[in-house]
């Protein structure tokens, strides 16, 4: 009996459904997320947020900023909203209802 040590293949080693002719899988890793640039197997690949390909450092980063950029835009709109809807808030509160009978032609 061969051990598994010895044998030519191992319980690791897997073999691509194409053969290996794609990059990695098929669409999802074929190019940079941010240029398009094609991503090739003897390339580096930079990720970003779990399976998000980048061809450089430099669009990975670039991605980053700009993600910070959504987030910070993004908190800044939400406090904006927050204090108008506390204003309006004070507003309600502070004015007093007047009810008046107006006579409605029929």
């Amino acid at each position: 009996m061969a051990s598994a040590s010895s044998s030519s293949s191992s319980f690791f080693d897997i073999e691509p459904l194409d053969g290996g002719e794609a990059c990695l899988s098929g669409h999802a890793m074929d190019a940079c997320s941010l240029c398009r640039k094609p991503l090739t197997r003897n390339c580096d690949i930079f990720m970003y947020r779990g399976n998000t390909p980048f061809c450089s450092e430099e669009c990975r980063d670039h991605q980053m900023e700009m993600d910070e950029a959504a987030v910070r835009i993004s908190v800044t709109n939400a406090r904006e909203r927050a204090a108008r809807n506390e204003q309006r808030h004070r507003l309600d509160a502070g004015s007093v209802a007047v009810t008046a009978n107006v006579p409605v032609l029929s």
